[in-house]
């Protein structure tokens, strides 16, 4: 589904991140859905594991997700250079921006609704 980015930022600082998790599981469904792939875990246990191991498993997640996003701009006839390691490096700073970054990269290939 495409996003409007700014609402998913003010959502999650309302509700004092708890939005954010909701915006991660979407987003693991959407990008395996739309690059035609099973997700490599359920959202529920994305979000699980991302609690339990401290943030370490949603490091992992976006690493992934660069794989996924190489599959959609394939999909879609463009050139993509494996965007994991931007979203890894991102999601070591900040949980948001890289939920920013892959719903943006997101948002290019999924029509509005």
């Amino acid at each position: 589904m495409n996003r409007n980015i700014g609402l998913c930022i003010v959502y999650s600082i309302i509700t004092l991140g708890i939005y954010s998790f909701y915006w991660m599981y979407k987003l693991n469904e959407e990008t395996a859905a739309e690059a035609g792939r099973e997700p490599t875990v359920s959202g529920g246990l994305l979000i699980l594991l991302t609690i339990v191991t401290c943030g370490i498993y949603f490091l992992y997640w976006c690493y992934k997700q660069g794989e996924y996003m190489t599959d959609i701009y394939t999909k879609h006839g463009q050139q993509a250079n494996n965007p994991g390691t931007l979203y890894l490096i991102l999601g070591l700073f900040t949980f948001i921006i890289a939920l920013v970054l892959i719903q943006n990269d997101l948002n290019k290939f999924v029509p509005a609704q």
